[in-house]
């Protein structure tokens, strides 16, 4: 039976997952480790403190994720279809290794971002 998300530990599984399959994806993979050229030992935490943040409300993550993507936006068009499919990535990978309520709010979290973030870059809005 699968446990719900429950500290950074847990975060950190997650979050490893997640980018293992994001560097390796058709779709997605290039903006990460083509375009972004991605340094995984800097990306990694920062995440895992912006998620932990997210989910338990530690504060520890100081950055502005829109900032970047719209920088990346400008370096290699992004489309609606990328930010559908990263969360569709996402999803699943909690899916894969996470069950409960924190696991609903963390996919549920996720699909606000990314809908924000692709109004934003996108858009304007």
């Amino acid at each position: 039976m699968k446990k719900d998300l429950k500290n950074r530990k847990d975060i950190e599984k997650l979050v490893d997952a997640f980018y293992e399959k994001v560097k390796a994806d058709a779709v997605i993979g290039f903006f990460f480790n083509d375009v972004a050229q991605v340094n995984w030992n800097q990306h990694l935490p920062k995440m895992y403190d912006f998620w932990e943040n997210i989910l338990f409300y530690h504060g520890n993550y100081s950055g502005n994720p829109m900032t970047v993507h719209k920088a990346l936006h400008q370096k290699s068009t992004m489309g609606q279809h990328h930010f559908q499919h990263w969360i569709l990535l996402f999803k699943t990978t909690v899916d894969e290794q996470f069950s409960g309520k924190k696991a609903d709010e963390i996919k549920e979290r996720a699909f606000n971002i990314a809908n924000a973030l692709m109004a934003k870059t996108l858009y304007g809005n």
